[in-house]
């Protein structure tokens, strides 16, 4: 090929390769940070919450006006509401940047699986973002709340998830891709972190409720709702969703209580926790096995107790693994009989462990489940005791 074939042919494809023909300029998009889904008179009723950018600036003085707009919609389906949402806002609602969904409560009630569809669907929606539903709430509800420290809410309930998730255990985030495998999957259930308003409702949205030095009204999580072929059954206590956190192998950190041999209590703090779950059958019926292996250091000590002694860090060791197998054992018991389903991923261990043997049980699982034996091996090592060996108490105390 000739020279000048060359430069002309680089000449065509430089002009076909060129131009940003679907860019969006940031003043024509309404930006929403979180979504809310609810069921109301069998029609979706959508919230979107939608971030005024000029109030969240830094470089810019606040006018006094809330940093988020919240829209409204409802339709025969998700989509519909969606679309017809432009009639009300000023702008397209561009949902790339979407941080969190919301479930109202009664939608979860009667099925979350249609609500779902759109939004794990369209191109629009990346797949990033954390799923929730509402306690005795609606997703509209929980959108308008105001919150403090965070000025959009949106940022506000994701930054509280990931950070009870890591320190406390009791929340665990999904993202939208994980939900919908699982909601697929007949052998596991899904569970949720459910968020709550605390307060009254009215007074959240006003600005009233970040100007005080005690907010009136606040967001709250409540642990771990309990679905049943894509429909709400339950919520999950403190201790229970803590329970599930070792059982998922989803323990970053956590604190224990423990009692003292002569009274008052010690803290301790979970630094790390590692869980293997093993399935087998032994003569056709199956069996789990669960090991959870704790590392921990002494956070508070409230009682009189001699930390210098290798007796003292045995005695906590042991506490501590009494402790975690009871409350663990006591949640295997309640969800085996009061919502008979599989939350621990029980079935797919023993399906990874013998096919053959699972396909035999498969289609009775669910009652199996119900009965199935679980034996819990907690096994808890202590390595520090921080920069005191003993406490203040004994100090007061004169000892």
């Amino acid at each position: 090929m000739s020279k000048f074939k060359t430069i002309c042919l680089l000449m065509i494809v430089t002009l076909l390769l060129g131009g940003c023909w679907s860019k969006r300029e940031l003043n024509e998009l309404a930006i929403v940070a979180a979504l809310g889904i609810d069921k109301v008179d069998n029609e979706f009723k959508i919230t979107v919450q939608v971030v005024v950018p000029g109030e969240i600036s830094s470089k810019q003085p606040s006018s006094g006006r809330s940093p988020i707009i919240t829209y409204h919609s409802t339709g025969a389906t998700v989509f519909e509401a969606i679309r017809k949402m432009t009639t009300v806002t000023a702008r397209k609602l561009y949902f790339s940047h979407l941080q969190i969904v919301v479930l109202g409560d009664e939608l979860a009630k009667e099925g979350i699986n249609e609500s779902l569809d759109l939004i794990s669907r369209d191109h629009e929606f990346r797949n990033d973002f954390d799923v929730i539903v509402a306690q005795d709430a609606t997703a509209d509800e929980v959108l308008n709340v105001l919150t403090p420290i965070e000025k959009v809410p949106a940022n506000k309930i994701l930054n509280s998830l990931k950070t009870s998730e890591k320190t406390w255990g009791t929340t665990q985030s999904i993202k939208i891709d994980d939900l919908i495998n699982t909601l697929n999957t007949k052998d596991t259930s899904v569970v949720m972190s459910a968020i709550e308003v605390q307060g009254d409702k009215n007074i959240g949205k006003e600005q009233t409720n970040v100007k005080r030095s005690k907010s009136p009204v606040l967001l709250k999580y409540a642990g771990l709702a309990v679905f049943k072929e894509g429909k709400l059954i339950g919520l999950l206590t403190e201790d229970e969703s803590r329970s599930l956190g070792f059982l998922r192998d989803k323990i970053d950190s956590t604190i224990e209580i423990l009692a003292c041999p002569k009274g008052g209590t010690l803290a301790t703090e979970i630094t790390h926790s590692k869980t293997k779950i093993k399935g087998k059958f032994e003569n056709g019926a199956p069996k789990i096995n669960v090991s959870i292996d704790v590392n921990q250091n002494v956070g508070e000590v409230l009682c009189n107790i001699d930390l210098t002694k290798e007796k003292s860090i045995h005695s906590i060791n042991k506490k501590t693994e009494e402790l975690i197998k009871k409350r663990i054992e006591e949640t295997i018991r309640s969800v085996q009989h009061n919502y008979r389903v599989d939350i621990f991923g029980f079935g797919e261990e023993l399906h990874r462990t013998n096919p053959k043997e699972w396909k035999k049980i498969k289609k009775d699982w669910l009652t199996i489940f119900q009965e199935i034996p679980v034996k819990v091996k907690v096994h808890v090592n202590t390595q520090g005791v921080g920069t005191m060996e003993n406490s203040l108490v004994n100090k007061s105390k004169g000892e």
